[in-house]
């Protein structure tokens, strides 16, 4: 390989040809461990340059060793130069300080110290003059050089060095035990109270609701939860975009370091790549799940240092991969970063799918959301301000609120990550919003909006919804007809009348109505069974209340709420004609005859009386007729009419004053009806049907709470 490692040996030195040195060949296996340890642009992980350096140092690496003690000639790694490292070069690299390798074209590596400009025994420099070509050796070479020479991923010596070295700091982060745990995340008062009454109503919910209708809100909560337990110092930022966008270009212009490939291949960008400005972000990169071997860190600047100070940043993989793992591990790490940067190019900045899948589901998110259009050196002239107002215009189409004229919302930039146009005013942007360390506060804020606007269709519909007084009287005036209360007030009022003719009247008319109930059934008192379609007539009657009542109840609420609603009422309906039944039978008339009142004693003595004189008057008209007593028609007959016209008119007077107490007395009894089914309705259906709606009341003030309304 072309680049100086810090165990100063070469990739391409005599010790991988076995056949042109003499003694183990440990040397060569060294050698190769180094070519190994340098491939870093075929994505090999570069190993530790102390490791290296101590093999350099041992003796047993040296390449070339000649049998006799002598050094071997060390040939370099391509024809055009050498590689040159001095001892503090090597140490740097061995100990991962960010510093880069240096290239000379007249650099000379010795084979037994792997150290440049090396001494024999004797104290005298030491010659290494190149050893014979192999036909072997022309073909490695050849290969060495098609890889460095393709034009499309090919990386200088000091990138490479850089970028190995951010990786051993971004796993020294991600394995260090000394690391300090950094400051939990604090939320303010608001959306601590949103939080939990979300929480609140996901619990109120769960027996009304799917557990996948309450599966985002339970997912917002659990990833806040997490997201509060981690550092408030760093904040997360995801680059996204789409095949070609550039935005792993705008990764590395960031870091100042290329740290991830880009490329012509498709997709060049298989996993995750982070990159942290400062310590104490591990638990947070542990969070999205990206192993310390895709950890980095940037080109260590004071400035670039201050500026992004608590920065995360992740470079995903395209999210319109044709790779199906990599649309997955996009779509999983945006739901668990603080803020999202959209890289979007002149060719694909309206696609559809960027706009359909991501950026108009995620509108409410606009204040943690950066849109960038890069790649405007491609465009001639004012066609880049003429895209950038056309993509304004898109992301207003899609919801986006855009952050202009001081208002929140999404930043809006053109710049080229390859010309560095823009970049700088990109690092401002964001080294504010960082600075501000306000984005997972935002983005907790914004999840829950999201799963508020996803939860208003089973928590509200802009109606009025419970039971009014008129509907509860309805289905009590609906019972009560089904038990006949109407018809059992008339029977008492009339079985009152009936029992104040009987005290009231005429003895001659109360022996023919006691004849005549003699030969008909008694009626009125005893309540005969009814026969079976009446009894169909009553279920059906008690089952189209329950319906009316349930079907008001529930209008105006959701539809689980309603169905809910329907279902407590069918619950309630069972049984409940049967229940009626027996509370008619227990709030009938009560055994035995009616009260009397006061007053029928008097009209009972007047009523005997009138019957006295009709007896009197008659038995003096007999005594005269069989000459037992003197002539005297008058008074006899007098006292006959007087019991006879006497008689008739108490009983019509006691009929009369009768209708009162009789009225009274059947509508206590269609009363008491009506107050058992009532009562019965109330427990069996009504009191459910409240029980439901109070619950729903109460979802719905938290519901409000979560919005932010109550």
């Amino acid at each position: 390989m072309g680049g100086a490692d810090a165990g100063g040996s070469d990739g391409d030195s005599d010790g991988d040809r076995e056949g042109d040195v003499e003694g183990d060949g440990d040397g060569g296996r060294d050698a190769a461990d180094a070519d190994e340890g340098c491939d870093v642009v075929n994505g090999v992980k570069a190993v530790k340059g102390k490791e290296r350096h101590t093999r350099g140092e041992s003796g047993d690496a040296s390449a070339g060793v000649k049998s006799g003690g002598g050094s071997a000639p060390v040939k370099a790694a391509d024809a055009s130069g050498r590689v040159k490292a001095s001892d503090s070069d090597s140490a740097a690299s061995g100990k991962a300080g960010g510093a880069h390798a240096r290239v000379n074209g007249d650099a000379r590596v010795d084979g037994d110290s792997g150290r440049p400009g090396g001494k024999g025994d004797d104290g005298s420099p030491r010659r290494t003059d190149p050893p014979a070509p192999r036909a072997d050796d022309s073909s490695r070479r050849g290969d060495d050089v098609g890889v460095w020479d393709d034009g499309l991923i090919a990386r200088r010596v000091s990138e490479n060095a850089a970028a190995a070295a951010a990786e051993q700091a971004g796993a020294r982060e991600a394995r260090g035990p000394g690391a300090q745990p950094a400051a939990t995340l604090a939320l303010d008062g608001p959306l601590r109270s949103r939080l939990d009454a979300l929480r609140e109503l996901v619990g109120l919910s769960r027996t009304r609701l799917d557990s996948k209708t309450l599966a985002e809100a339970g997912k917002v909560l659990d990833e806040a939860a997490s997201r509060r337990r981690l550092s408030g110092r760093h904040t997360v930022v995801a680059i996204a975009g789409a095949t070609g966008s550039g935005k792993s270009q705008l990764f590395n212009a960031l870091a100042g370091v290329t740290i991830s490939e880009t490329g012509v291949r498709r997709p060049t960008t298989a996993s995750p790549i982070a990159c942290s400005w400062s310590d104490g972000a591990g638990t947070l990169i542990d969070r999205l799940g990206i192993p310390g071997r895709l950890r980095r860190r940037p080109v260590q600047s004071p400035e670039a240092e201050a500026q992004l100070q608590g920065l995360v940043l992740v470079d995903l993989p395209d999210h319109d991969s044709a790779a199906v793992q990599h649309r997955e591990q996009v779509d999983r790490i945006l739901t668990l970063v603080d803020a999202v940067i959209w890289v979007v190019d002149p060719e694909k900045y309206a696609d559809a799918m960027l706009h359909e899948r991501y950026l108009r589901p995620m509108a409410g998110h606009a204040e943690v959301m950066f849109v960038v259009l890069n790649q405007v050196d491609r465009l001639p002239g004012e066609a880049a301000e003429l895209v950038l107002d056309d993509l304004r215009r898109l992301l207003d189409e899609d919801g986006v609120a855009l952050g202009e004229y001081g208002e929140p919302g999404a930043a809006v930039l053109a710049l080229s990550a390859l010309t560095g146009e823009g970049v700088g005013e990109l690092r401002e942007v964001l080294g504010q919003f960082v600075a501000e360390r306000q984005a997972p506060a935002r983005r907790i804020a914004a999840d829950v909006d999201a799963a508020a606007s996803r939860l208003r269709p089973v928590y509200t519909t802009g109606r009025r919804a419970g039971l009014s007084e008129e509907a509860r009287d309805e289905f009590a005036a609906r019972l009560a007809d089904a038990v006949g209360a109407t018809a059992a007030g008339e029977a008492a009022e009339r079985a009152w009348l009936r029992n104040a003719n009987r005290a009231c009247g005429t003895p001659w008319l109360r022996l023919w109505r006691w004849y005549n109930d003699r030969r008909e059934p008694p009626t009125g008192r005893m309540r005969l069974r009814p026969p079976a379609d009446e009894e169909a007539t009553a279920r059906q009657r008690v089952e189209q209340a329950v319906r009316t009542v349930a079907d008001r109840a529930s209008a105006g609420l959701p539809v689980p709420w309603a169905q809910a609603v329907r279902e407590a009422a069918v619950r309630g309906a069972h049984g409940l004609p049967e229940a009626l039944d027996e509370l008619a039978a227990r709030a009938g008339l009560p055994p035995g005859k009616p009260p009397r009142p006061g007053w029928w004693p008097v009209a009972v003595l007047a009523q005997a009386s009138m019957t006295i004189l009709q007896i009197i008057g008659g038995l003096w008209l007999v005594g005269q007729i069989v000459g037992f007593m003197a002539p005297n028609l008058g008074v006899p007959v007098l006292l006959m009419v007087a019991g006879i016209v006497g008689g008739p008119v108490v009983e019509w007077s006691c009929r009369m004053a009768a209708r009162g107490p009789a009225r009274r007395y059947g509508q206590d009894a269609e009363r008491r009806l009506r107050e058992a089914a009532a009562g019965c309705g109330r427990a069996r259906v009504l009191d459910p049907l409240a029980s439901e709606l109070l619950r729903y009341r109460e979802v719905r003030e938290q519901y409000g709470k979560v919005v932010g309304v109550g």
